[in-house]
């Protein structure tokens, strides 16, 4: 039967020392070593042949040859041949077994250029650097409760310039805000940080106080009536934990006293601030606005707010968890009670949809009994219940587009509700629907705020007005 070639091959590599055709890989490396001998030996038969005519020559005619030697002879040469070229495959598979083999010459220059190759792939280091950023808004109001703004069809106002620094420097975070007002100039943050790990890091600075829905409990401009108690976007000088590990997201912090540096902290005004801060205790018959005749501040506060998020789907997460903190009231030399506050609330997204809920409860425990306390913020002040329960219902759909500039809306409809307030004061709610649009840097928010008793809604949280209503575009310009 006849054999195909590549079978017939493979018997003779394994003759030749390759292995048995289990073990058979093509090596060329050692196909040539094997075969440049068996080459050797074939030229050298073919030179005796050459040098022996008679050699080559059939049996008959070499038994009649007169004077040509012996076919003992010309065996012995022949051996003595393959003798010598079996003493050099020797030596060869010798030296490859020990590694002294010589590689090609373009072999050492294929591993640098690989080598290279390499190098340049990985990824460059993060650069040091701090970076600049900050935002310009204008804004527009057509205020129901105020009757000069109702007779000039609305007022256009200068809003905030902002300036950012974001970065890290030998592997120390920075983070700032400074924002400027037509009426007042304040910091909103300022921390340094370090990352310990890619899941956990601390902060030291003003920092954001970690309690409830976050990074905002609303998706308006205004914010939730939370924001006006103090319960959300607020910032305190302490240090702060964060750890971060899907699924969890665990924030710890301790903070020493509020952003103004307390009850005595070298400022011009205390209600010069972005943060709403307790400034004092209202006793009966003081103002709802008036400057705080029994200054007191926030002292040793420690909070935690942990959170788990479910992700049920490709396109659904459900963040659920609770936050609480409890601190001390200072006035300037000495103690004059502690409040806590605590929280329950969830974040889930579904696709284009977020639904925010959450109940919080607060409670400032004032060793004199008193029902009411003082805030400030934004150049005035104001007045809030020392007690009360708060909830917030808020719901939004994005919609990405491609219109010019335009990349997306978001319409939403927030809703907060503060209610079972100390000394009976009548209860807050604020509803406000609206849409923000994306477009390039540019941010804007278009509003319409239904609300009673509620700041910069024609109220107070501690007041007792009627359903106000405030139409408000807001355009930002972000960088």
């Amino acid at each position: 039967m006849r054999r195909h070639p590549s079978v017939a091959g493979a018997r003779f590599l394994w003759s030749a020392g390759l292995g048995g055709p289990s073990k058979f890989k093509f090596k060329p490396r050692e196909l040539l070593m094997t075969l440049k001998p068996i080459a050797l030996a074939a030229t050298g038969i073919l030179g005796v042949c050459l040098i022996h005519p008679t050699f080559a020559a059939t049996p008959d005619r070499q038994a009649t040859a007169p004077g040509t030697t012996s076919v003992a002879q010309k065996m012995a040469i022949m051996q003595a041949h393959i003798d010598d070229m079996q003493k050099q495959l020797d030596a060869m598979r010798q030296a490859q077994s020990a590694g002294t083999a010589v590689q090609p010459a373009n072999a050492k220059k294929a591993a640098v250029v690989k080598e290279s190759t390499l190098a340049q792939a990985k990824p460059a280091p993060k650069k040091d650097g701090i970076k600049l950023g900050g935002a310009v808004r204008f804004q527009y109001s057509n205020e129901g409760y105020n009757k000069g703004n109702q007779h000039r069809g609305g007022d256009g106002d200068f809003d905030i310039f902002r300036l950012d620094l974001n970065g890290s420097i030998g592997g120390v975070e920075l983070s700032a805000q400074y924002r400027w007002f037509q009426y007042m100039s304040v910091i909103q943050h300022a921390w340094v940080g370090y990352k310990f790990s890619d899941t956990s890091e601390g902060r030291l600075g003003i920092t954001k106080l970690p309690f409830g829905v976050q990074p905002y409990d609303s998706h308006n401009y205004f914010f939730s009536s939370n924001y006006y108690l103090g319960l959300e976007d607020s910032y305190k000088m302490g240090v702060k934990y964060i750890y971060k590990n899907d699924p969890w997201n665990v924030q710890l912090a301790f903070f020493k006293n509020d952003s103004m540096g307390g009850v005595d902290g070298y400022v011009a005004n205390r209600s010069d601030s972005y943060t709403y801060n307790v400034v004092g205790i209202r006793s009966p018959g003081e103002g709802i606005y008036a400057n705080p005749l029994n200054p007191i501040g926030t002292v040793n506060t420690a909070a935690a707010r942990v959170a788990y998020t479910f992700k049920p789907g490709a396109d659904t997460s459900i963040e659920v968890g609770a936050s609480g903190l409890h601190g001390g009231l200072d006035n300037s030399t000495s103690s004059v009670g502690h409040y806590d506050a605590y929280a329950l609330h969830m974040n889930a997204d579904h696709g284009p949809w977020n639904l925010q809920l959450q109940a919080a409860r607060y409670n400032y425990a004032v060793d004199n009994g008193a029902t009411r306390l003082a805030v400030g913020a934004y150049h005035f002040y104001d007045s809030i219940a020392t007690r009360a329960d708060s909830y917030t219902g808020n719901i939004a759909y994005k919609w990405p587009v491609s219109w010019g500039p335009i990349t997306a809306l978001t319409f939403y409809n927030d809703y907060s509700l503060v209610n079972h307030k100390s000394g009976g004061l009548p209860h807050t709610w604020m509803n406000v629907s609206g849409v923000s649009v994306a477009a390039g840097g540019l941010f804007t928010y278009f509003d319409f705020v239904t609300a009673r008793n509620q700041p910069f809604i024609g109220g107070s949280m501690a007041g007792n007005g009627k359903v106000e209503h405030r139409f408000n575009i807001n355009f930002g310009y972000y960088f």
